[in-house]
Parts: structure tokens; C-alpha cells; sequence
């Protein structure tokens, strides 16, 4: 009797390891432990990452920095205009009154220094005498045409050397006593190329009684004639200075669930990081936590990441 219920007992505990390797190896005999992929083919994107080749970074006109140290300002934005040099401008009149016989140049021709601007027949003693440029400049106006009497109350020619342009500044009230001559200034002419830098050159000591505002004035180099007297532009006028020992560009923040978040490059893939922002400026945002000085970043055109990140999330869920 006891070597039966011995018998009975093994065959229970036999037929238990059997069901239990069954279970383990599966019906096909290959281990059924979880894999790294969802569906047949066993490739996604790591969760939380976003992989984006070279080509299809530059297609979506995604931008990358490396974050790093920067020097972070306070600013004040100032909306402005382009005028000529005035200290560099002639207007070119005749001596004598009389008729206007010959003219040779039109308004945004270049002219050289004493090249000759036109020709003019006296009233006095009908002699022909000839009007010539000052200095080597362009001719931004012309007041006369040919056969037209001219005086010498009115300029004929307006010649200008655009080598330089003045950007003239509105300032308020609650900034006059911030700005101060010698401030650098970056001016923003919404061309897209880079922005233009200058100094300050001229604040006004009274204001405008129609405007409420006063003058300030900055010296622009103009060598490509880029800078085009009459056109509107934005200037930072930039007047302390705070040294950040990472930053990253503003650009380059996201929102995702209430957390503040950049897209940091790491391989082909880019991952947000959640972020602790310190001060920040027109331009740049301090970090205090998050990444380290040398991580590639998207700093332009990260919503791009942000939604193909929204894509996979969605696409995870069901």
C-alpha cells in the first residue's frame, strides 16, 4: 500500500513538470519571453525618442547648437528708421540761376568725386557751367529736368554716401533713463540675413511734444548698401550683461504636459529633456538642469520633433 501511494505521488509531480515545460517552451518549442518590439517585425522607436536621419532634419528645416556658455542681456527693443548720413550727404545747387541744358545722372546712379552731374546755362551772362559731385557717393534725389529753370534756392542734385546710414530710434519715457550713448545695439532689418550691429551714437536731450518719445541714434555700417534709407527696423539696445554657464536658445523650448522640455540628439534619435530654466534673455535661457554643456539640441523648428514625438504616443496606444 505504501509503494502505491508513493507510485501515485511521482506521477503527480512528474505530470506537474511537464505541464510546466510545456508552458514555459510554448507550443513551438521557442521560449516565450518578451521581445523588444510590438507586432511581427520587432522595430520602434525607442519610447520617448524620435529617430530623424540627416536628410530629414534638413528637409524640416530643423536647426542644431551645442548647448554651452553664454552671456545673457538685459535689453530694451526700440522700433526705428533708416535715414542717410547726414553728415555724409550734399545737396548740390546752382550758383547761378538759369536753364538746365544737360543733365547726366538719375536718381540711384553712383557717381564719383567731382564727376559730372549736369550742366547749367547762366541768366546773368549765358554762359554754360557745370554742376559736379562733391564726393563719391549715389544720387538719392534729383529736383530738376532739363529745360527747367533753376535757382539757387533749391538743390538740383541730393548726393549721398551710403557707406554708412543712420538708424533713427524712438525711445519712452520709462526707458530714457537706461539708454546712454555708446550702448551696443542690434538691429534687426527683417531681410533675412543676420542682424546689424552698432553703438549708439546721439540720445537726444529733449523729446518729441507729438510723439512723447526722444531720439537715439546709432551709425550702421552699410559697405554691401544692404541698409536702405527709408525702410523701418527693429533695435535691441543691450545694456547689462549676465554670464550663463549653459544655455540654450529660447527657439528651442517645448511644451509637452505642463513639463518645459528640449530635444536633445543623441544618435539618430532625439529625446526630450526636461529642463529647470534660470533667467533668459531676448534670445537665450539660462539652464540649471537638464542637460550638460556639449549636448547637441534642436534649437529651431522643434515642434516638429514635438509632434512626431505626439505621433508615436498616439500610434503606442492603440
Amino acid at each position: 500500500m505504501k509503494h502505491f501511494a508513493r507510485n501515485i505521488i511521482l506521477a503527480i509531480v512528474l505530470v506537474g513538470a511537464t505541464v510546466a515545460a510545456f508552458q514555459y517552451m510554448g507550443p513551438s518549442g521557442g521560449s516565450t519571453k518578451p521581445h523588444g518590439g510590438h507586432g511581427q517585425g520587432g522595430h520602434e522607436h525607442a519610447e520617448g525618442k524620435v529617430e530623424l536621419s540627416d536628410a530629414k532634419i534638413a528637409a524640416a528645416g530643423i536647426e542644431l547648437a551645442t548647448a554651452g556658455p553664454a552671456t545673457l542681456h538685459e535689453s530694451v527693443l526700440l522700433n526705428g528708421i533708416l535715414q542717410p548720413n547726414q553728415e555724409a550727404l550734399a545737396q548740390v545747387t546752382p550758383r547761378f540761376p538759369g536753364i538746365i541744358r544737360e543733365i547726366n545722372k538719375r536718381v540711384g546712379d553712383r557717381v564719383e568725386k567731382n564727376e559730372l552731374l549736369g550742366k547749367i546755362e547762366s541768366n546773368q551772362s549765358l554762359t554754360v557751367y557745370e554742376l559736379r559731385a562733391p564726393f563719391a557717393g549715389t544720387v538719392i534725389d534729383r529736383q530738376a529736368a532739363l529745360g527747367e529753370f533753376a535757382s539757387e534756392q533749391k538743390p538740383v542734385f541730393v548726393i549721398a554716401d551710403l557707406s554708412t546710414v543712420w538708424a533713427d530710434f524712438a525711445v519712452y519715457r520709462r526707458d530714457l533713463g537706461r539708454i546712454r550713448p555708446g550702448n551696443t545695439v542690434i538691429v534687426n532689418t527683417d531681410d533675412g540675413l543676420p542682424p546689424v550691429e552698432g553703438k549708439l551714437a546721439y540720445v537726444a536731450p529733449v523729446g518729441s511734444a507729438e510723439t512723447q518719445t526722444a531720439l537715439a541714434r546709432a551709425v550702421l555700417p552699410n559697405g554691401e548698401r544692404r541698409l536702405r534709407p527709408g525702410l523701418f527696423v527693429t533695435g535691441r539696445v543691450l545694456l547689462s550683461a549676465r554670464p550663463a554657464e549653459i544655455a540654450i536658445k529660447i527657439s528651442a523650448l517645448q511644451t509637452i504636459e505642463n513639463r518645459t522640455v528640449i530635444f536633445v540628439r543623441s544618435g539618430n534619435a532625439f529625446e526630450p529633456r526636461d529642463v529647470e530654466i534660470g533667467h533668459r534673455d531676448a534670445e537665450h535661457a539660462e539652464i540649471l538642469f537638464g542637460i550638460m554643456e556639449g549636448d547637441v539640441y534642436a534649437a529651431k523648428n522643434s515642434f516638429v520633433i514635438k509632434a512626431e514625438l505626439g505621433k508615436a504616443s498616439a500610434a503606442h496606444e492603440h
